[in-house]
């Protein structure tokens, strides 16, 4: 083992005093740092009263928001006559059509009728005097022949009684509403009901080997109009899913994001030559200009759409002016500080030989900087499809409006689930297309 002694200690403490004679932040630094971290969490769960609001939340709502994304129910009424007779509604615009007959209803010699709720586990079956509902195992009568309905027998779990009325639950497969008059049946199915043609369609309802023959060989439904054209027709003005529409106010979306794109990189781009105080040495122009673009980019999009919905009306126009607007100070920034940091050897060199200043930007800057400007224009080309779809929810036109319009019914989640998807496969088009054009302007490997 080797010994220092205390000139070798003192000599080796002043040749490394930073580790020897470490500062309070040095050493302190990180502990110091963690507890902020956590005492700003405390506060935080304080400020927002965390506890309370996970206590109170509706937690059951997100799996009924989820199932009616991908499901869809059918409603079927049953209303009791004073006879006895049974007479079956449907709901107006039934994803069933005008005239259904479903082969999970089935009308019993007795006069009753067995509707099967989930599979063979479950069934409601409707009589003049008593519905019988199947769940769980389990065979529960409602007689509805007196005054208000009464369950004979103990109250499962999954059904309350009213003073007129007794509901039965029956989780994701639907629910049965009883009265003395009436029995309402909610049935839920896996899917989107009539994605392709609505009830209205000629092609509604028949299998898809039909349709298809129909459409290749078969004879003409319209006399004046081919198979092929009506079927577009069909899918293309479908009243439930309104896919024209809702295509169309995609491209709107695109068209917002590129055209305020396109027109903001086209005015910060000479804003940011004059803005750069390595090109442009005035101190007062540049802090003007640097002071707009901070100006500009301070406002959400969000607000200047709001703005501009104010000014001229909802519509794409609004939009795209909240998209240019934003654009134009936030690429004017990125464009004036990508300016400041090129290398002026060039740039000098090439002015060294008397060329013009417009001569001595085309080769002694551009080379440097159009790799970097396409790259981040892109970008920010990308994050405008999102951000479109956004600003179009306060009345900037796109599909966001659409998508607004269909959450506030509270009804048509499917719809929802369907404008969602298609924003999505967007985004990750675009997010592709971009990755792929920066990498190959950069000269990198895209991974």
């Amino acid at each position: 083992m080797t010994v220092i002694d205390a000139n070798r200690m003192h000599e080796i403490e002043t040749r490394y005093p930073e580790y020897f004679h470490r500062s309070f932040r040095q050493r302190f630094g990180g502990l110091m740092i963690l507890i902020a971290t956590l005492l700003y969490s405390l506060y935080a769960v304080w400020f927002f009263d965390l506890p309370k609001l996970f206590a109170e939340a509706h937690w059951e709502r997100i799996g009924i928001y989820l199932s009616q994304w991908v499901s869809y129910d059918v409603q079927p009424e049953f209303r009791i006559g004073d006879d006895g007779s049974i007479d079956i509604r449907y709901p107006r615009f039934s994803p069933l059509g005008d005239n259904p007959h479903p082969d999970w209803l089935v009308n019993n010699p007795d006069g009753s009728i067995t509707v099967s709720i989930s599979g063979t586990s479950g069934s409601v079956t409707v009589s003049k005097s008593e519905t019988i509902v199947t769940a769980h195992g389990v065979s529960v009568p409602v007689e509805v022949s007196s005054g208000a309905p009464k369950v004979v027998g103990p109250v499962p779990g999954w059904m309350t009684v009213y003073d007129d009325n007794v509901l039965a639950d029956l989780g994701f497969a639907g629910n049965v509403s009883i009265s003395v008059d009436r029995v309402k049946i909610r049935k839920r199915f896996i899917g989107w009901a009539n994605f392709i043609f609505d009830t209205q369609s000629s092609f509604f309802d028949k299998p898809v080997g039909e349709v298809v023959g129909l459409i290749v060989s078969g004879p003409r439904i319209k006399p004046d109009q081919s198979n092929l054209s009506l079927a577009f027709d069909d899918i293309w003005n479908n009243s439930e899913w309104q896919h024209g529409d809702v295509w169309t106010k995609l491209f709107q979306t695109i068209v917002m994001a590129f055209l305020g794109t396109l027109l903001g990189s086209l005015t910060a781009f000479p804003l940011a030559f004059l803005a750069a105080r390595n090109i442009t040495p005035n101190r007062l122009l540049n802090q003007v200009l640097k002071r707009f673009f901070d100006f500009l980019r301070s406002v959400d999009m969000l607000i200047w759409a709001l703005f501009l919905t104010r000014a001229f009306g909802p519509g794409p126009l609004a939009g795209s002016g909240a998209i240019f607007l934003t654009e134009t100070g936030t690429l004017g920034k990125l464009y004036s500080e990508g300016l400041e940091n090129i290398d002026n050897k060039p740039r000098e060199g090439i002015k060294s030989t008397g060329a013009q200043t417009v001569l001595v930007h085309r080769y002694g800057i551009m080379p440097q900087i159009v790799p970097v400007f396409v790259s981040q224009t892109l970008y920010q080309w990308e994050s405008n499809v999102r951000g479109a779809t956004i600003i179009g929810a306060v009345g900037a036109g796109g599909i966001g409006l659409k998508l607004w319009e269909a959450m506030r019914t509270n009804a048509n989640w499917e719809n929802v689930a369907y404008m969602v998807i298609l924003i999505l496969i967007v985004v990750f088009i675009f997010d592709a297309a971009s990755n792929a054009l920066r990498h190959r302007l950069m000269g990198t490997k895209a991974h």
